[in-house]
């Protein structure tokens, strides 16, 4: 859960700097090595996907393999998967909480 750390497409990250801070959102493209693109599905489309610098995000251990497959697949998710991918990480975020008595 690094802050510098190069998140992989499908990978969800916490937002923490902007607007949306504190928010959780799902890594579509690398724009470059400082960079990527992000939506949630929600708030933020998939058409509307936000450029994001690395250092505004944290890595999140989860990583939506239904996002990685539609991607590679046909280029595109909906918005829907993207959803499903923020709800789901946030389930596993609070499971490890509760096994850890947080």
């Amino acid at each position: 859960m690094n802050k510098q750390s190069i998140p992989t497409i499908g990978q969800i990250v916490k937002i923490l700097r902007g607007k949306d801070a504190g928010q959780l959102a799902v890594v579509l493209t690398q724009a470059d090595n400082k960079f990527v693109y992000i939506a949630d599905g929600d708030k933020r489309k998939f058409d509307q996907a936000k450029k994001k610098n690395l250092l505004h995000l944290e890595t999140q251990s989860y990583i939506s393999s239904e996002v990685v497959n539609s991607l590679m697949e046909n280029g595109r998710v909906t918005n829907g998967k993207l959803r499903h991918a923020v709800m789901m990480s946030r389930q596993s975020t609070e499971s490890h909480a509760q096994e850890k008595g947080d």
